[in-house]
């Protein structure tokens, strides 16, 4: 037994709202299957975001029968969206850091809601799954591809990591500022740094790279107000470079087996 388990899974359906905690997610080759294919963009069609927009924090977001249950902390107002957008025939092309890639628009009630509600002129997009936008080619052993998630389809970090962290702090902080798709138990604080090749159930990856953090993390997600914690203590020793680092980037190495809430992780 390695004593390392998979104890968290956590999706983010549209990108840079808040999380949902889910009991198991099949591995999909963008990623896991729903996580974060949706996206706002604004007037220019580039990507929206809590780093310049924190109140998207103040959003919660639920799955019920293959919908996307969307509901603004501030009024009360909901809006549902299907998981998977029915295609339409309207192709648009939208920036996501250097990536200008091809999404749909698939009801532009969707996009008036959110306007309203962030007082913000935006449109949600869908990235459809035979879309194309690969990772970063130095990182790629296949030609991988993710979706709307910065730069790798998966994000893990070891509690041990954030155990460290919070014990070096005034006030803990808590593991969805740091947005990971998998949290494992067991080993030793940053050992995910190192890992390579790694397995989850049946289903296979590979560490690529230590992932670097911007001030999304600084944002309260209860309050949607931006701090300078937890990125004032992880520069004073997480630093490399001008980079501040905490968790592991992803890809996976094979496709479309489920993996499981307290699932073993085996090195190797």
């Amino acid at each position: 037994m390695s004593g390392l388990t998979l104890s968290e899974i956590w999706i983010y359906p549209v990108k840079s709202f808040s999380g949902i905690r889910v009991k198991h997610a099949l591995v999909k080759p963008k990623g896991l299957e729903y996580d974060r294919r949706w996206m706002l963009v604004d007037e220019n069609g580039k990507f929206i975001t809590q780093r310049e927009h924190p109140h998207m924090a103040l959003f919660d977001l639920a799955i019920q029968d293959q919908q996307i249950i969307i509901s603004a902390r501030s009024n009360g107002k909901q809006l549902t969206i299907p998981l998977v957008a029915p295609e339409v025939n309207e192709i648009q092309k939208v920036v996501i850091w250097d990536d200008e890639v091809e999404v749909v628009e698939p009801d532009e009630n969707y996009s008036q809601w959110f306007s309203d509600q962030l007082n913000l002129k935006c449109r949600l997009v869908f990235f459809p799954e035979a879309n194309i936008r690969n990772v970063d080619p130095r990182y790629a052993t296949n030609n991988e591809q993710v979706g709307f998630a910065d730069g790798y389809p998966i994000l893990i970090i070891g509690q041990s990591s954030l155990n460290d962290l919070n014990s070096r702090m005034d006030e803990p902080v808590e593991m969805r500022r740091f947005r990971p798709n998998f949290v494992f138990t067991g080993g030793q604080p940053y050992e995910e740094d190192d890992w390579k090749n790694f397995s989850i159930g049946s289903s296979r990856f590979m560490g690529v790279k230590p992932c670097a953090r911007c001030v999304l993390t600084t944002v309260n997600p209860q309050t949607g107000q931006k701090g300078r914690e937890p990125l004032l203590t992880l520069s004073k020793y997480r630093r490399e470079g001008n980079k501040i680092l905490f968790g592991q980037n992803v890809i996976a190495l094979n496709h479309n087996n489920q993996i499981h809430e307290g699932d073993e992780i085996t090195l190797g």
